[in-house]
């Protein structure tokens, strides 16, 4: 039994209903003794079939996943669905609000809360309630992230390699559906308590992207996320209608690749100003030069340079020209053999 201090209205258990509500937080801030940080939430209930649970918002400065679940909170009703479809828009408002990846109210990423903590400061106290409440209910998982301010990101689709082989081979599947050219296996380099490995630890299907980055989203992006989310409701079986094969949305079949070594994840060796030297999605060799850091302080002094460590294409660079020493500014990813995904 879930010892949440969470509370909302939402019946969950209501059939043949579309319910617009919150979940209700409580913290303190020095205006406010009794405030209650209120978490948009839908729940569209059609009889039996998947649980899907739907979010954005992990992150407060990733915006394409928050705009498509909106339009489809607002879009769809219990007659476009079947089973169970829960839509969390912004799982993160106040940091969405300040355009933040870490939350204002507790200097928190949300994606490293988990499992959570129900007496914990706000964040904890959510990741508590999907870990212990909402996982428990759901068959799919969805969380859709970009590359946020500080990262530019080759849109995809992405998932975890996950031990389980059924799992897997259906989680490979759903991204597959996703229709981005590129899907992507990662693995995490900044510490553990994710929202995915979480979920893929109770057994779900779990689908997550990185739709782009940067502050500025191209409305192709916002196309591709939206088409998507849509396609891979339908896969899911949980939003009624054909689903969309790569074929006939003019694609080639996916190009799976991989970044699982912490080499293949490059890191600025010091601060300064960060140059670009390859484009998102070039070819790159071992050795070769993907950024320059440029000291502020010592411009007459050569740059730091960044190569990569193996040959592969760019998946992911640097955000902003401002770079502090050890941030994150390129991942280099390699080509795998789908096949083999199945077996090892």
């Amino acid at each position: 039994m879930s010892t949440t201090q969470i509370h909302t209205a939402i019946d969950y258990a209501k059939d043949r209903s579309k319910q617009c509500g919150h979940l209700g937080i409580p913290y303190s801030h020095n205006l406010g003794g009794w405030a209650n940080l209120q978490v948009p939430i839908a729940v569209i209930r059609n009889g039996a079939g998947p649980v899907v649970l739907l979010m954005a918002g992990n992150h407060g400065d990733e915006y394409p996943g928050q705009v498509a679940i909106m339009k489809l909170w607002r879009e769809l009703t219990p007659q476009n669905v079947t089973g169970t479809l829960i839509l969390i828009p912004c799982l993160n408002p106040p940091a969405a609000k300040a355009s933040t990846r870490l939350s204002p109210l507790d200097g928190r990423n949300f994606n490293r809360c988990f499992p959570g903590n129900p007496s914990g400061t706000v964040s904890e106290m959510l990741a508590h309630y999907l870990s212990t409440v909402l996982f428990p209910m759901a068959e799919y998982v969805i969380d859709l992230h970009t590359g946020g301010r500080s990262m530019g990101f080759l849109p995809c689709a992405h998932m975890h390699l996950v031990p389980d082989l059924n799992q897997r081979k259906r989680m490979l599947s759903a991204t597959e559906a996703f229709l981005t050219e590129v899907t992507f296996l990662y693995t995490d380099v900044a510490g553990t308590g994710l929202l995915p490995t979480e979920a893929e630890g109770q057994g779900k299907i779990v689908i997550t992207t990185e739709m782009g980055g940067a502050e500025m989203v191209p409305a192709s992006i916002h196309r591709m996320c939206q088409r998507g989310l849509r396609n891979v409701l339908v896969h899911c079986g949980v939003l009624q209608g054909k689903e969309l094969t790569r074929q006939e949305a003019g694609l080639k079949p996916a190009r799976w690749v991989q970044s699982l070594d912490r080499s293949d994840y490059r890191f600025a060796p010091e601060s300064g100003l960060y140059e670009n030297c390859i484009d998102l999605g070039d070819p790159v060799g071992k050795g070769e030069v993907v950024g320059l850091v440029h000291s502020l302080e010592q411009p007459s002094r050569e740059p730091a340079v960044v190569t990569s460590e193996s040959d592969g294409i760019l998946v992911a660079n640097r955000g902003p020209s401002l770079v502090g020493q050890g941030d994150c500014v390129a991942c280099i990813a390699h080509d795998v053999d789908p096949a083999v995904l199945h077996t090892y």
